[in-house]
């Protein structure tokens, strides 16, 4: 019958064009050429001409002569067929471009009412793009990706759980695993074929990729979509549902039916959370934006306690006593975290803001207040290649730090608050200060603490001296009795820690490091002479840090282009401004690539 031949021509265009990216590439031409036809009342000649040239329309190239001689029989023995084709090929072009540009999916009405942390981007292929129009990534990167294919996609993570185990490695030492529970939902406003091709291919690969080659796959009819489940070896499961442009994917089958009764209207969703949604719409044209909520605080405070003492000490009473009151302290502390990542001319935004309760933010906002505008003169000591450094701008050290030590003895119980008093001044023993109090009650308003490395082997802390006496009391490792070495420098018993008072200020840290700092002055090559010293110095925050980082770039442009060199290295440098509210606390980072690129990395470990 003469209508098979269209159907069949439509058949192959569809085959040629390799799926939706390439036919969203084309649709533009075809609506160009139906739109002058249609302007043309059918010229039969003129559309001919307008979707055969082929230097007009590269369709024409791709699908022959055949094509060609074809049509051209239809045009003279069916032009009232042809016609009709011709508007069916104008409404479809409507249909691609609304099915492609569908309004927005509040990715929150499928997340459970009880989720502890909610991540989210309302166009993946924008929030990617991004991160590729940095200087660092463009110098790395052998080619820039194009992601215009995941334009408007939309993807939000929700974490509803987190399962702790522990590998054994000998008899007196073991390692532990944190895994979240996690359920992935994705909006591509595509045709359902397509989206569940995606899921086949590339979640496919993605479980194979990390689960091994031997991954077994099954899909099912389920909830009226269909359910995938991936089998590794060792019996590891992934699974996802699709349905329409619509996939739920994550490690926890439980955690998708629960998103999926939310969908049905059968649990409460976020939409809900008040608290969330303020922050959400302040966070309209944010690139991503992200929500721990009270319960989410406290789990991971438990997985803080644990991280925090392992690293922190290798005594068992040392560890058990840091996993048991950390934990406490931030539970009854913190209330909510909320997170935006905002693109800037100087980079990726994130600010985070750290919701307290209200006697704790009161307190903090009354004793953490910043002080007059700062003088840059410490800046002058510090090495222009210093690793990190921050600088602190409180009106009365002192007192700020006597809040933070009653904020932490009045969240945990009587005992632990008297140990936590106690043991205190343990803090600043890195630069050889065995007495805090002392030591805070005799330095001005600004204190600049500097490493030198990143492992902070190396590291100083520069403070301005109101009253010298007490200073040298506070600092007992050194001699202050015996006459200093040149340049005013007096050193511990064994060499390991100097102090130098200069110019009314004090230098101390390990004996390398002050040397270099009285150097660095001297010979005038300092911080103060980098490029974004400037930025550093304008700060009015309580707590500002510059730092560099020297492995990042490599690693968030290996993960999504190919590097030009693998040997090639580019450090990168982030700004941190810390503000106290009577809210709680406001994080702002600006850097290359983000926590975004942090995450990304956390993915591809």
């Amino acid at each position: 019958m003469p209508y098979k031949l269209p159907l069949a021509l439509a058949s192959g265009l569809i085959q040629k064009t390799k799926g939706f990216s390439q036919i969203k590439e084309k649709k533009s031409i075809i609506r160009l050429a139906l739109a002058k036809a249609v302007r043309n009342c059918f010229n039969f000649h003129y559309l001919a001409k307008a979707f055969f040239n082929s230097q007009s329309c590269p369709l024409a190239k791709a699908s022959g002569n055949l094509w060609k001689k074809a049509t051209a029989l239809l045009l003279v023995r069916y032009p009232n067929f042809f016609s009709k084709l011709i508007f069916l090929w104008v409404l479809c072009a409507s249909v691609v471009n609304f099915s492609c540009q569908s309004a927005p999916t509040d990715l929150r009405t499928f997340a459970p009412a009880e989720t502890l942390v909610y991540l989210e981007t309302n166009d993946l292929g924008k929030t990617l793009q991004v991160l590729t129009d940095s200087q660092s990534f463009q110098e790395l990167a052998k080619k820039k990706p194009d992601f215009s294919a995941l334009e408007n996609m939309q993807i939000a993570v929700a974490v509803t759980g987190f399962e702790t185990s522990e590998k054994q490695i000998t008899d007196e030492q073991s390692i532990l695993n944190f895994k979240p529970h996690f359920v992935a939902v994705a909006d591509t406003h595509g045709w359902e074929w397509q989206t569940r091709r995606l899921v086949e291919e590339k979640f496919g690969a993605f479980v194979s990729e990390n689960y091994g080659e031997a991954v077994s796959q099954v899909v099912s009819d389920k909830h009226g979509g269909k359910w995938f489940v991936w089998t590794a070896a060792n019996g590891r499961k992934m699974f996802a549902f699709v349905q329409s442009s619509q996939i739920f994917f994550g490690n926890d089958e439980s955690a998708i039916e629960k998103c999926l009764a939310v969908k049905r209207g059968e649990a409460d969703s976020l939409l809900k959370n008040e608290n969330l949604a303020r922050a959400r719409k302040n966070a309209a044209d944010a690139l991503a934006f992200g929500y721990i909520s009270t319960d989410g605080v406290a789990q991971i405070a438990n997985l803080a306690g644990v991280s925090t003492a392992i690293r922190a000490t290798e005594d068992d009473d040392g560890r058990s006593f840091i996993a048991r009151v950390l934990p406490q302290i931030l539970q009854k502390t913190t209330r909510e975290i909320f997170w935006t990542a905002s693109k800037t001319e100087q980079g990726i935004e994130d600010k985070i803001f750290v919701s307290l309760n209200t006697e704790t933010a009161s307190v903090f906002k009354e004793t953490l207040v910043v002080s007059s505008p700062s003088s840059t003169s410490a800046s002058e000591y510090l090495p222009a290649d210093v690793f990190s450094t921050t600088r602190y701008n409180l009106q009365n050290p002192q007192i700020a730090w006597r809040s933070l030590l009653l904020i932490l003895a009045k969240n945990t119980d009587a005992l632990s608050g008297k140990i936590l008093v106690n043991f205190s001044n343990s803090l600043l023993q890195p630069y050889g200060i065995s007495d805090a109090e002392t030591f805070l009650s005799a330095i001005d308003s600004q204190m600049l603490t500097a490493k030198f490395d990143a492992e902070g082997e190396n590291s100083v802390v520069i403070v301005g001296v109101k009253d010298a006496e007490n200073i040298k009391k506070s600092i007992t490792e050194i001699d202050f009795k015996a006459q200093p070495e040149n340049a005013g420098i007096w050193k511990s018993k064994d060499g390991d820690i100097a102090a130098a008072f200069v110019e009314n200020k004090l230098i101390l840290g390990d004996t390398e490091s002050v040397s270099r700092c009285l150097q660095s002055k001297q010979s005038g090559n300092n911080f103060t002479k980098i490029a974004n010293f400037q930025k550093f110095a304008d700060s009015r925050a309580v707590a500002v840090t510059y730092a560099n980082d020297t492995d990042s770039a490599e690693k968030v442009v290996g993960i999504l282009a190919n590097l030009k060199d693998e040997n090639k290295k580019r450090t990168t440098n982030y700004l941190i401004e810390t503000r106290f509210t009577d809210k709680g606390i406001e994080r702002k980072t600006v850097s290359a690539f983000g926590l975004l690129g942090t995450i990304l990395e956390q993915l591809d470990n």
